[in-house]
């Protein structure tokens, strides 16, 4: 029931919460939008302004050069050439800036173009009639006067400003009502998103007030449950105890009948061992062939009796007899198994190549089992007339939350080797005791060591796994913490 509650309280929250994002989203474009809206206004604003205001000026600078003119022409006095002359830059400046204008209305482009024709077209009816009578050429000037064609630009000009500017008056007037139309739905937005918003809080504290309740309604319910699990968890944990102690005291006895039946298995091994010798050397004639060929028999299978023995007792104890931990350097380790295996490696022309290793908390004596048996069986399972080639990798390994638990460093290694391999249906299996992929005929070996291998590495709270092809070799891999304690040192 409490989870069903906690279920409907998340998916609530996860409601409101998913409404207030579209609320946040909606007012945040509605905010967008009215904030682009009345800056695209206030720019239309500005531009039709600075379009009014340009033309003015150009209109007035037209006005003050043919004024200018018009005194020269009349009355020959150089006093009207400056004025003149001023307002002719003046124009000529200001058609450059009214050049730039783009009106945001095509027709009203088209008169501004139109006006700046007229404009130039006026600059050079003035230029003329101004030099003529800078020449003494007087009468040709006023007669040019007289023909009407300057006063005809003009008139045409006047009433492209008029035009204009009436235009662009019309325009502003709609683009004031425009931004005062923005202006007010900005407003009503804001308040409205208030509101919205406002309804929202209201919401969440009316939800908080449920779920408080709900949850002051199931907390006796919640408590007198774990109450009741922390009974279960004490009587577990008595049953876990027992058990402990009833599985250490199995072990102990495990132990003493496995080294009590080592003992005495190998008594009688050692004997047959002693007689098979006695009688190859004493009486290896009176044998025969046939006699020599089922002693060679009996004193292998001693041997090989012995041999299985010795790795079962070997099995059995690696829990119970192993070292406790210390800082344990993997290349000298390395480099011990080596030297246990100098010879198999002469005669098999076997090639290691090791990169550098970390030093652990390990126990050296079972690291140097592991290591062993890992590159014996890669000289032992070689491919024929195929010298071996043994490499030995080193990497980081992200843990996960269990291997977190132990320790924050681990290690992934790996043993490659170019042998015979193994069919990866088979991956498990070779880790299993006893299990054999191969003849004795053809591998000598009891089948133990990889099970070996695997109790090391599990006392160590580590993995080992494989993987292999026919014919291309196999690679074992270990994932080792970098600083962890044996297995069953915390009652594990």
């Amino acid at each position: 029931m409490p989870k069903r509650v906690f279920d409907s309280t998340r998916t609530s929250w996860f409601l409101l919460g998913a409404v207030m994002m579209c609320l946040i989203a909606f007012n945040g474009y509605l905010a967008v939008s009215s904030i682009k809206e009345l800056s695209s206004t206030q720019i239309s604003l500005t531009n039709t302004g600075d379009t009014i205001t340009k033309l003015n000026n150009l209109h007035l600078s037209v006005l003050s050069a043919e004024s200018g003119q018009r005194g020269y022409l009349l009355t020959n006095d150089e006093l009207y050439l400056e004025p003149y002359q001023d307002a002719l830059k003046q124009v000529r400046a200001q058609l450059v800036e009214v050049k730039t204008i783009q009106s945001e209305m095509p027709e009203q482009q088209h008169r501004i173009n139109e006006i700046i024709r007229l404009s130039e077209a006026k600059i050079a009816e003035l230029t003329e009639t101004v030099e003529l009578a800078r020449q003494d050429k007087e009468m040709l000037a006023l007669r040019l006067l007289r023909t009407d064609r300057g006063q005809n630009i003009y008139m045409e000009l006047r009433g492209l400003f008029d035009v204009v500017g009436q235009t662009e008056k019309s325009y502003r007037e709609n683009l004031f009502v425009r931004l005062s139309k923005g202006r007010d739905d900005a407003l009503l937005n804001f308040i409205l998103s208030g509101v919205l918003s406002s309804v929202l809080v209201v919401l969440m504290l009316f939800l908080s007030f449920i779920n408080v309740r709900k949850e002051r309604k199931y907390l006796d319910v919640l408590e007198m449950q774990n109450e009741n699990l922390a009974i279960k968890v004490e009587e577990r944990t008595q049953e876990l105890r027992l058990y402990s102690e009833e599985l250490s005291r199995s072990n102990r006895e495990l132990e003493d009948f496995a080294f009590v039946a080592s003992h005495d298995l190998q008594e009688p091994l050692r004997k047959i061992q002693a007689f098979g010798d006695r009688l190859e050397s004493s009486f290896s004639q009176d044998l025969g062939e046939k006699g020599l060929d089922y002693l060679k028999r009996m004193r292998n299978a001693a041997n090989r009796m012995s041999l299985l023995i010795n790795d079962l007792l070997d099995f059995s104890r690696i829990n119970t007899r192993g070292r406790d931990f210390a800082d344990t350097n993997l290349n000298d380790v390395v480099n011990d198994a080596l030297d246990d295996l100098e010879i198999a490696m002469q005669e098999s022309g076997a090639q290691v190549n090791t990169s550098t290793l970390p030093v652990i908390q390990a126990d050296n004596s079972q690291l140097h089992q592991l290591f062993l048996n890992l590159l014996s069986n890669a000289i032992k399972f070689r491919k024929p007339d195929t010298a071996p080639v043994i490499s030995i990798t080193v990497a980081s390994h992200e843990p996960n939350i269990m291997q977190q638990a132990i320790c924050d460093n681990w290690y992934h290694i790996e043993f490659k080797d170019n042998g015979i391999g193994f069919a990866e249906e088979y991956a498990e299996k070779i880790f299993t005791p006893f299990q054999r992929l191969h003849g004795r005929s053809e591998y000598k070996g009891t089948g133990i060591g990889l099970a070996v291998c695997r109790r090391i590495v599990e006392r160590h709270r580590g993995l080992i796994y494989a993987t292999g092809e026919p014919g291309t070799g196999a690679t074992f891999i270990l994932i080792l913490p970098a600083d962890a304690t044996p297995f069953g040192s915390k009652g594990d």
